[in-house]
């Protein structure tokens, strides 16, 4: 009790340093209008294998500045969606892949074009960038092993000047004749060796639907993986695995056995003590875990008002299923808030059927109050995969959707009266040209925000853009980067109202 009383005063006192009371908050709140015309037809489809899944990635593919979108099909073949500009999109040419759950852009081979690993239920294949929004499979070229799970969830790091480390995450072994109860598949850490990258069986597996490379609350590198009670049954739980040393952490080290519903991972340092809080979202409770001094989580307190177990449209009074989930500052007030697509896993009577998705407005004492009816995002389709994302380069962060079984959605920001805002895009030589594993510190007269450069989390869907940071009154700020191998640099100034790329090639010394 003590440990969650604790963790309420750091929320409150890193909410007030992050964002004093003169930042002008959005006025009336948060607004969105409905874009949804504007993307083709889209729906992610299919049986049972698909009841997961549903992800989306987004990235710029052609180099234009304007964020582009991958999403999933199911049984439906992938899209991918290019932006145009003025919210036009259009369809691009793409290998036919069905049976796609999800996919994760990286720059896989260092050429300055994004890559995207997309996950299937049967064989994963990777897809060479090559520029144009022009992508090529190449899953034999490259070295990806052959496989043929079900794959679910994917997160990347890299360990030194190479390929990166790719981690996959594998649902149901649907070739268990005993399943599909407790009959969960292994992991895969795939490590880069000539020619490709070799595969390390990662046990024990319990149906993992996400998993994110982080420093975890120790600050030390480690893979977080969610997993579903559904099919685990008993005997699971929540896993995190030390990087450096490659072994679990146990109970004793400080993380906690958690056994939840697992479907999505947000992660970002809300208490401004530099380590990341953790949201897991669920059938029923959304968990976010506190990171504390001692390297350790603790559960938020109830009071934080993140938890949204039970739709808020009042009519329904059954769990929630939550999927994937984002914190992104959606009205620029240097608050980070949070975004939970839900969805009923299709017909379950258990859960809610019209499940609406989750709004939650970092407050400034820094709990969280929902705003998804105001804003208009509060749809009640099967959501799936999700990415806030600044379509059309107005510094605020717009919004897409995966639906099951329904159409895509595309949603604007409209927000009047959002604070000022910065994109910060980083670019080194080498094997991870995007500095993926890289840590931000941005400083403005109101405070300090810090943000980590991952790939992964999520809900089978992830991002390769510049990282968004509302900075509230602040029309200037002092952005200083740890990279990936420890290298600190900085301060680097920067206005707001604009993207600033640190290029570490091009720094003194």
């Amino acid at each position: 009790m003590k440990a969650i009383l604790a963790s309420a005063i750091l929320i409150a006192a890193g909410a007030a340093q992050a964002d004093p009371a003169q930042a002008n908050p959005a006025k009336g709140g948060p607004r969105f209008e409905d874009r949804s015309s504007a993307l083709p037809r889209h729906v992610y489809s299919g049986g049972w294998e698909h009841f997961v899944g549903g992800g989306v990635a987004v990235f710029d593919c052609d180099g234009d500045a304007r964020p582009d979108i991958f999403a999933a099909g199911g049984e439906t073949p992938a899209r991918l969606l290019r932006n145009r500009g003025g919210y036009a999109f259009d369809a691009a040419p793409l290998p036919e892949l069905t049976g796609v759950t999800g996919a994760y852009p990286l720059d896989a081979d260092a050429d300055g074009h994004p890559d995207l690993v997309v996950l299937r239920a049967g064989p994963n294949r990777l897809l060479r960038g090559l520029g144009d929004c022009r992508f090529e499979d190449a899953t034999t070229a490259m070295g990806l092993p052959p496989d043929d799970a079900w794959s679910t969830s994917f997160t990347a790091w890299w360990e030194d000047d190479a390929r990166p480390v790719m981690a996959i995450g594998n649902y149901v072994d649907r070739a268990d004749p005993e399943g599909p109860f407790e009959a969960c598949d292994a992991n895969a850490i795939l490590r880069p060796v000539p020619g490709g990258w070799s595969e390390e069986r990662l046990d024990p597996g319990f149906c993992a639907l996400s998993m994110l490379a982080a420093r975890d609350a120790r600050g030390r590198p480690a893979l977080r993986i969610s997993n579903d009670r559904h099919y685990y049954v008993r005997g699971g739980y929540e896993q995190m695995w030390d990087i450096g040393e490659g072994r679990f952490l146990t109970e004793a080290e400080g993380w906690p056995t958690v056994s939840l519903w697992g479907m999505g991972i947000a992660s970002r340092d809300l208490t401004g003590d530099g380590r990341d809080e953790v949201m897991l979202t669920s059938m029923g409770d959304q968990l976010l875990q506190i990171a504390q001094a001692d390297g350790s989580y603790a559960a938020a307190p109830y009071a934080i008002g993140s938890y949204a177990q039970r739709p808020h449209l009042g009519d329904d009074g059954r769990p929630s299923t939550g999927w994937h989930a984002e914190f992104g500052d959606i009205d620029n007030d240097g608050r980070a808030d949070l975004f939970i697509a839900k969805g009923n896993v299709d017909q379950m009577p258990t859960n809610t059927m019209r499940d609406p998705n989750n709004l939650l407005m970092q407050q400034p004492d820094g709990t969280f109050a929902e705003a998804s009816i105001e804003a208009g995002v509060a749809t009640t389709e099967r959501s799936r995969g999700a990415a806030l994302a600044d379509f059309d380069g107005d510094g605020r962060l717009d919004l897409v959707v995966v639906n099951r079984r329904a159409p895509m959605e595309l949603w604007r920001n409209v927000t009047d009266g959002t604070g000022h805002w910065l994109a910060i895009e980083l670019r080194q030589p080498g094997g991870n040209r995007d500095a993926i594993g890289a840590r931000v510190t941005v400083e403005t007269e109101t405070g300090s925000q810090v943000i980590q450069k991952t790939v992964g989390g999520g809900h089978a869907g992830g991002q390769l853009l510049p990282l968004h940071v509302g900075l509230g009154d602040a029309t200037a700020a002092e952005i200083t980067v740890e990279w990936p191998d420890g290298t600190v640099t900085g301060p680097h100034p920067a206005k707001a109202g604009g993207t600033v790329v640190i290029d570490r090639a091009a720094l003194p010394g």
